[in-house]
């Protein structure tokens, strides 16, 4: 951690308090404010870096911050991957030619100990992985902060002990390794209910939970429908050569502009095949055979696709340090 985090800093911690996406009415107004707070992540912060879970949202932050750091001269930092070990193979590789696409600096963030457990004995997810066999620090973790007392618990993501331990344990160990001060991320505000009173700089400084450091939160004020705006009317035009500039709505896969294909947009191929939110591949589901950005997003549930035994636990993982 840098010296004398966090004294060197100057952010307003209730920026965005009791705000919602409707106090941003229109495409540009959310636009000027993910700006604003890109812009000042890339000044305070010394070791800042971005959250890229190969979604929507955190391509949508990276879009901004790529933006930024060209115009005022800012380096881009790192952007760091958890890799839970459960992840659809698309996502592997869109994550991996964007990467290079835009020559980004990726750090891949894993558990290590589950993961040589479960290639060890050659685990499905499912299976069920002895606490005991694990190292000292996740022990930890699962007897002292999660008070988790059966001797077993199941190789899935998206549970309670499993979600952290792959997702959160692995993301603050990244933290520490790489002295990390800022943490840009993509959760808005719409999105989970647990998500709905963060503010665009929130302090995460306990060091009993996690390694000391601030989220900084450009996209609060997004809902689902505005983020697909703006993909289709700015983050595609503005990255993608031969896109019309002034935008374009495709209809499916195949309906792409200008001989463009689905490898050509950075966009994840999951969303062009119905799919509204991307956790685990094996807790995921498509919600309908349209694209993301034309389904009823009114009227449906975003996360519906996602296993919802660990939305409900949304709040407990947050307060260790879920994102």
């Amino acid at each position: 951690m840098a010296e004398g985090f966090p004294d060197y800093l100057d952010v307003d911690y209730s920026d965005g308090e009791g705000e919602t996406p409707e106090d941003y009415p229109s495409i540009q107004h959310k636009i000027e404010k993910a700006i604003e707070v890109t812009k000042k992540g890339l000044e305070e912060y010394e070791n800042p870096v971005v959250m890229w879970t190969g979604g929507k949202d955190s391509t949508l932050c990276l879009y901004f911050i790529k933006e930024v750091a060209e115009k005022h001269g800012y380096d881009v930092p790192p952007a760091v991957f958890i890799d839970h070990y459960q992840h659809f193979d698309e996502i592997h590789d869109f994550v991996d030619k964007w990467a290079d696409e835009w020559d980004l600096d990726v750090i891949y963030a894993r558990n290590e100990d589950v993961g040589a457990y479960v290639d060890e004995h050659g685990l499905e997810p499912g299976d069920d992985i002895p606490v005991d066999e694990l190292s000292e620090h996740n022990q930890h973790h699962i007897r002292n902060l999660l008070e988790y007392e059966d001797d077993t618990f199941p190789f899935l993501l998206d549970t309670y002990v499993g979600n952290h331990l792959l997702k959160t344990v692995a993301l603050n160990d990244a933290l520490e390794e790489y002295d990390v001060d800022g943490v840009i991320s993509g959760v808005r505000w719409d999105e989970q209910e647990a998500r709905a009173d963060e503010t665009f700089f929130s302090p995460r400084h306990d060091p009993d939970i996690y390694p000391p450091h601030d989220r900084v939160q450009p996209i609060l004020q997004f809902d689902e429908a505005s983020v697909w705006q703006a993909f289709w009317n700015f983050v595609v035009p503005d990255t993608v050569e031969d896109f019309p500039e002034d935008g374009y709505v495709p209809q499916s896969a195949e309906d792409l502009p200008n001989g463009l294909t689905q490898d050509d947009i950075p966009v994840s191929p999951k969303y062009f095949a119905g799919f509204r939110s991307l956790g685990s591949e094996v807790s995921t589901d498509k919600t309908t055979e349209e694209p993301a950005w034309l389904q009823d997003m009114e009227n449906t549930t975003e996360r519906a696709g996602r296993a919802q035994d660990k939305e409900d636990l949304m709040e407990r993982l947050r307060d260790l340090g879920y994102m």
